[in-house]
């Protein structure tokens, strides 16, 4: 099956501490108006949906004493998803799964369209991660610092379920799903390849980092 070409320019959806990477999925639940427009143009115009991350620069204190702006700069790499499943309310919000597809980086962003941003964005030196799926990695490592991790973090993790995965698609869900701060998050996005995500993930839990707050995470406030 040929991989449809990827758009650019791409609409962009900015969520601090959510990721998403190629080939996992991300439920969404959207209902502020501006990316109530996203969804239903990218619904009309080929599906995709750039998730990225708002740039938050660390503080000393937290809760930060200032709302967080509303268009606030971003990270310049993110990951453009595929809307797999799209399904309107009646109360006028959409429940979307996005599937991964390749990561990308900003190259300029646009004047805002309908209230949402969009940029032009540029794939080729992430191609690999067309093929990601099909990269050999042995999850024997990252179980058994993940069992330490999980204990460590009182996390009710379903071992079995996790050891039956293929090497990548563990990496990358727990690259997803593990409670790190959002900068960790970015450079786990932005690892080269699996393996390299694999041993900084394996670096992360070995660090003994404490799982983020709820008030490390920014997320547009409309969206649960």
């Amino acid at each position: 099956m040929v991989q449809p070409a990827l758009p650019s320019p791409l609409p962009l959806f900015p969520l601090t501490g959510s990721l998403l990477l190629p080939g996992n999925f991300l439920p969404l639940n959207i209902f502020e108006p501006r990316y109530r427009n996203m969804v239903a143009d990218a619904v009309e115009e080929g599906q995709h949906i750039g998730m990225i991350q708002p740039f938050v620069p660390r503080q000393d204190n937290w809760p930060a004493l200032d709302l967080p702006p509303e268009n606030p700069a971003l990270y310049q790499v993110g990951c453009a998803g595929r809307i797999e499943r799209c399904e309107p309310q009646a109360d006028g919000r959409y429940l979307l799964l996005l599937k991964g597809i390749s990561r990308f980086r900003v190259r300029q962003e646009l004047p805002l369209h309908r209230d949402y941003r969009r940029a032009e964005v540029e794939y080729a030196e992430f191609a690999a991660d067309l093929k990601e799926a099909e990269h050999p990695l042995s999850p024997a490592r990252l179980l058994a610092a993940l069992k330490d991790f999980g204990t460590a973090h009182q996390l009710d993790l379903d071992y079995d379920l996790l050891g039956a995965l293929p090497g990548v698609a563990l990496v990358n869900g727990l690259a997803v799903a593990l409670p790190f701060p959002p900068a960790e998050k970015q450079a786990l996005l932005e690892a080269p390849d699996p393996a390299e995500r694999q041993e900084l993930l394996l670096a992360l839990m070995g660090m003994g980092l404490e799982p983020a707050s709820p008030e490390e995470y920014y997320s547009p406030p409309t969206l649960n």
